[in-house]
């Protein structure tokens, strides 16, 4: 027989209702997940480089100009940040009720089963679906340790959340310091070489060391045709050539940059849902605010290290120089898609649009993992990967985002949640949940 304690678990240690969720959080996933593919499909289609340098591969004039400028001004960075500040308001989101109704340490063992098969996730999406830039890994980690500070107060995270942004913009400025200090060195170890003097042993380590940095972010035509030729081999080739940018991204990558990345924004969404921004509810003023500051000093942060850098022919020296501002133009524009979106939920104005976004927003998983699988499919099946320009991949672009705000909308008629959130949540509370809504119940 069940205890008393066990029954409220079973009671309470279940997926949030359909009438319990928050629309406007929904929306603002649903623009987060449509927005994100924006900047992966680059990543997804065509060699390394391209991502942050147009000139390596896809295109840099034209269009594809037109393209890589616009997405670095609005979108670089931001739509990442509001995923990754809607999972920290999930935290509280998955615990407050539960709690109120008398769940005990069940929850955090709910909680932690759910980030845990979130890295399972992110690992599968990496390794076998074959997405090194995929996110689910850094959110199951970093979720680990925004459990025990969801009571604390909406002022004391978004301060620490600054503190951290704060610290990360030290690390860029000094990280290009340091890249600067090393570019000169090179220089002038070079017009050594050129009047045929003799390097010392730290200026050969610096011609080395900044040869290097040129190599990993501009990386020759042998390089990239090689990657080319292995994505387009058939699977096992794909895998050989993309698991080791895999493992980087999961290792060295999160522990210097994504860590604190993700972090910041969790705690920072945490904050924001606890004084109620992310609700929609607050008045029209502080959205618009939040617009007119978060766009003005972003994107004009944002438009000066897109400029300089094309200007400066995508150099790696400019790329670095841009590493200093980074983060500032992104917070502040990614605080101005949030005041936007806000805006808008509070408006009657294209509820069709809105509503399928929620719906979006709701299948965020399996449609942010569809978006992979078309990827893959395309790119890799039919071996295109590498053959489309800049701005033709926003031609499958936009039509993924017409058939994920269609078929989102119809598949939630029927069924309670996305095929791969049902599994998480089985998952999660070690329970089938109900799949098919129940036709004959006018509540579902």
């Amino acid at each position: 027989m069940q205890s008393k304690s066990q029954n409220i678990d079973d009671q309470v240690l279940a997926p949030v209702s359909e009438q319990q969720r928050i629309n406007s959080i929904d929306v603002l996933r649903g623009v987060a997940l449509l927005g994100i593919l924006l900047m992966n499909i680059v990543g997804m289609a065509l060699p390394d480089p391209a991502y942050w340098d147009p000139s390596g591969y896809g295109g840099d004039t034209g269009w594809n100009l037109r393209v890589f400028f616009t997405t670095s001004l609005l979108f670089e960075g931001t739509m990442r940040g509001i995923f990754s500040m809607l999972f920290g308001a999930g935290v509280i989101l998955f615990t407050a009720r539960k709690e109120a109704e008398g769940a005990g340490l069940e929850l955090a063992n709910a909680w932690y089963k759910r980030t845990i098969w979130l890295i399972v996730f992110g690992l599968l999406h990496a390794y076998i679906l074959i997405w090194p830039g995929e996110i689910l890994y850094f959110y199951g980690i970093v979720g680990m340790f925004i459990f025990p500070v969801r009571h604390v107060s909406a002022q004391k995270l978004i301060g620490f959340s600054i503190f951290l942004f704060v610290v990360i913009a030290a690390l860029n400025i000094n990280e290009s310091r340091k890249a600067g200090k090393l570019y000169e060195n090179w220089v002038a170890a070079g017009e050594i070489m050129e009047q045929g003097g003799t390097l010392t042993e730290d200026q050969r380590f610096d011609l080395e060391a900044w040869n290097k940095k040129v190599d990993e972010l501009k990386p020759g035509m042998e390089t990239r045709e090689r990657v080319i030729s292995n994505m387009r081999g058939g699977y096992f080739s794909a895998v050989k050539v993309m698991a080791p940018f895999s493992q980087f991204m999961q290792t060295t990558f999160f522990f210097r940059h994504g860590f604190m990345d993700v972090l910041s924004m969790m705690l920072l969404g945490m904050g924001l849902f606890k004084l109620g921004v992310l609700h929609g509810k607050r008045k029209a003023g502080l959205y618009g605010l939040m617009v007119l500051v978060g766009y003005g000093v972003g994107i004009t942060v944002n438009w000066f290290e897109t400029t300089s850098y094309i200007h400066d022919n995508f150099s790696v020296l400019s790329y670095y120089r841009n590493q200093r501002t980074y983060d500032l133009g992104r917070l502040f524009t990614t605080m101005g898609h949030v005041g936007l979106v806000m805006l808008c939920t509070k408006t009657s104005f294209l509820g069709f649009m809105k509503r399928a976004l929620a719906a979006v927003g709701r299948m965020a998983l399996t449609n942010y993992i569809m978006h992979t699988v078309i990827a893959t499919t395309i790119f890799g099946i039919f071996k295109q990967y590498g053959h489309w320009q800049r701005y033709q991949l926003y031609y499958l672009v936009f039509s993924v985002w017409t058939f994920q705000l269609i078929m989102s909308p119809i598949w939630l008629r029927h069924f309670r949640f996305g095929p791969l959130e049902w599994i998480w949540r089985w998952l999660t509370y070690g329970k089938r949940p109900a799949f098919r809504k129940n036709p004959l119940s006018p509540h579902q």
